[in-house]
């Protein structure tokens, strides 16, 4: 699948080097980029420059970066385009969870989540959005989720948060479309990830789960690979502002 696309000489920054973001970054590299993954648990990110593909894909390079800052994410931007020589493509794979009832959300938890979910897609996005606006082009691809549509419960701040990315994106779109610059974003179902793993462990979890899903089963990363590949690649210069939902058709029961 991946070989579709080609993207040798593309300079992308990735924000998570887990779960998804680590899958998009290994498929960016292995399709000719040089990439730069930012993340701040440094095991991630040596991980990934170990588990290159071949002599033939782009160069992985770690940064540590806590983007709960604007400051921080500022100084991430520059430190990847200095590393880089500028940012063609950036994708936002930074997130968590914390599942509990809206009356015992205390307002650190919320704090949190919407700090690194949220502000730091704002943050990130309008820092690669000053050097890509210039430049007259760009691909910049989030990953959203099917709680920024539906209800789910004990989600409130998650939910949130992906919700205000759907329309963060719509907005940067509309501004940022004369200048070459696309927005989207991919909102997977559940997938397995680290984020999951724990909740999906719980008795008869997985299987009510996946009853929601008509595909019958729940996503993985490398599900949201090929989605994002798009989205980054030259072929969806016309698509802009939208959110793919790469959920095996769960937004259809």
């Amino acid at each position: 699948m991946r070989t579709m696309w080609n993207f040798t000489g593309t300079r992308a920054l990735v924000a998570g080097a887990g779960g998804i973001g680590g899958a998009v970054t290994t498929a960016l590299a292995e399709a000719g980029a040089d990439v730069v993954v930012l993340d701040r648990d440094t095991g991630q990110l040596d991980k990934l420059a170990r588990e290159r593909v071949d002599g033939t894909s782009g160069a992985v390079t770690g940064l540590t970066a806590d983007v709960t800052s604007a400051d921080a994410c500022r100084e991430a931007v520059a430190g990847a385009a200095e590393r880089l020589g500028g940012i063609d493509v950036f994708v936002h794979a930074v997130g968590t969870n914390d599942r509990r009832p809206v009356l015992e959300t205390p307002d650190e938890v919320w704090e949190r989540i919407v700090a690194l979910n949220l502000s730091s897609g704002f943050w990130l996005g309008r820092a690669v959005g000053a050097l890509m606006v210039p430049a007259g082009h760009g691909r910049i691809v989030y990953l959203s989720s099917v709680s920024g549509l539906l209800a789910h419960r004990h989600h409130a701040p998650y939910a949130a948060t992906k919700g205000g990315i759907n329309q963060l994106l719509r907005v940067m779109a509309r501004e940022w479309a004369p200048h070459g610059v696309t927005v989207n974003a991919i909102a997977p179902g559940y997938t397995e990830t680290d984020l999951t793993r724990g909740y999906l462990a719980r008795p008869g979890m997985r299987a009510s789960l996946e009853e929601l899903v008509p595909a019958g089963r729940l996503g993985t990363p490398e599900d949201l690979v090929g989605p994002a590949l798009f989205l980054a690649s030259a072929e969806s210069a016309f698509v802009t502002g939208q959110v793919l939902y790469a959920d095996g058709g769960r937004t259809l029961v």
